[in-house]
């Protein structure tokens, strides 16, 4: 009994300070708001981080409701702004009524970002509200304020690319173990692996703010050939190629480290960067390729074609050791991959599959679909073992971006062109020889 009078006791205690730590966070909130000086600011702005931090998950709840509804749009502000705007329009008008469309938790954000370390701490926040928001849709316009300051100070401007290799430092590399998303590191001997061989390279976008936390990573494979399979390029006791020998550049894992940059994308501009130094720093290269997962295939396939029997087959475990099976089910399944690829759309009309709407959106190709190029448990799950390889060919990658923006064109080679639907807006690239050689002749597809 007097144990559990003293847990009572304890947990009543806890729950009043964080009862008293919310009340405090929403009235520190408001003080930030006003017009503090700079170092007061950032002394305040560093304990609200501080004990928002402390909170238990209902405790942030709360205070994220307290920045959705007592920190919104002052709808009194605004309408006397837009009275302003109508009856006197012109620049200064036009800035008070931009100003007072503000929400006034832009303005919370940004003085808690004067804290050390506050863009850490609101990142961490946003993470909170992507965990929250659908259960809680009014903190979508949390939401929003965050992604549209996030644009502003994740601008690639601002961003620094940086090679990693095992001479890194290590609190960085456990963090490339750590964020690796597309092909997991097993532990520090595979890291080497892919890190330590001279025909092995990683680059990474830094922030000033997070010096050791990269923000997206870049794994690279120096080839001779373009690959078909993601197996040889990460096996263990591969022997490392002659760098003089290599032509191909191979951007094998792409991974994005925090989530909550969601909406905020910058791998466009790692991908070309890093090609355009490679191509700079190793001028024999001639093609600069992914090898690419496709991890929404077998869900489409489950969504569109649920009674199909290549669907049935590709669900029992094993199926692709079979030669004989795997060999009839490979035309139908890369007619329905094709489908996938080029038909299958998003709400906003864009490819359905994330990783092709990433790497057609930066204006690569399909340059060949890989069979069984993953057989690993989640490339199975995932893509029914195909990969692609999309060609990011540096001299067609821009015009190959508007065409897909504006058009929705889908580049893609001979080869891939055959697997199409009938009916596919394609566009079409001349031939090239596998190793970058002269175009040859062909007619639009």
């Amino acid at each position: 009994m007097i144990a559990r009078l003293w847990r009572g006791l304890a947990q009543r205690g806890r729950s009043l300070r964080e009862r008293r730590i919310q009340q405090w966070l929403a009235q520190a909130a408001e003080t930030l708001r006003s017009e503090l000086g700079e170092a007061s600011g950032a002394a305040l702005a560093r304990r609200i981080l501080e004990r928002y931090a402390t909170l238990p998950p209902q405790g942030k709840l709360d205070f994220l409701l307290e920045l959705a509804t007592r920190f919104s749009v002052d709808g009194a502000r605004l309408e006397a702004a837009i009275r302003h705007y109508t009856a006197h329009p012109g620049p200064a008008a036009a800035r008070q009524l931009h100003a007072a469309a503000e929400s006034r938790r832009q303005e919370v954000l940004r003085r808690l970002n004067f804290a050390p370390s506050g863009t850490a701490g609101l990142l961490r926040m946003r993470e909170d509200v992507l965990e929250l928001l659908r259960e809680y849709p009014v903190l979508s316009e949390v939401d929003a304020d965050f992604e549209h300051l996030f644009h502003s100070w994740f601008n690639r401007g601002f961003l620094q690319l940086r090679p990693i290799d095992w001479h890194t430092p290590a609190v960085v590399l456990e963090k490339i173990i750590r964020y690796e998303a597309v092909h997991e590191i097993s532990g520090w001997s595979d890291l080497r692996r892919r890190l330590d061989p001279p025909d092995r390279k990683c680059f990474a976008f830094f922030h000033p703010t997070l010096a050791d936390d990269p923000l997206i990573f870049v794994e690279v494979a120096l080839t001779v050939d373009i690959p078909d399979a993601i197996a040889p390029l990460l096996a263990d006791g591969r022997p490392p190629l002659d760098i003089k020998s290599a032509r191909t550049a191979v951007f094998y894992s792409i991974s994005n480290c925090q989530k909550a940059l969601k909406g905020v994308s910058f791998g466009n501009f790692l991908i070309k960067q890093v090609a355009a130094d490679l191509k700079r720093n190793f001028p024999q290269l001639r093609n600069f390729v992914t090898l690419s997962p496709v991890p929404g295939f077998v869900a489409w396939l489950k969504n569109t074609h649920p009674g199909a029997s290549e669907l049935q087959q590709i669900l029992q475990p094993g199926w692709q050791a079979d030669p004989a099976a795997a060999a009839e089910l490979r035309p139908r399944l890369q007619n329905l991959l094709a489908t996938y690829l080029f038909e299958a759309k998003n709400a906003a009309g864009r490819p359905a599959d994330p990783v092709a709407r990433f790497h057609l959106g930066n204006g690569a190709c399909i340059e060949h679909v890989r069979w069984l190029g993953d057989v690993s448990e989640k490339g199975l799950r995932n893509g029914a073992g195909f990969m692609v390889n999309y060609l990011y060919d540096l001299d067609n990658i821009e015009a190959n971006h508007e065409a897909h923006i504006n058009h929705g064109t889908i580049f893609a080679s001979r080869q891939v062109r055959a697997l199409r639907p009938e009916g596919s807006h394609l566009g079409w690239r001349p031939e090239r020889s596998p190793l970058g050689g002269r175009p040859e002749k062909n007619s639009p597809g």
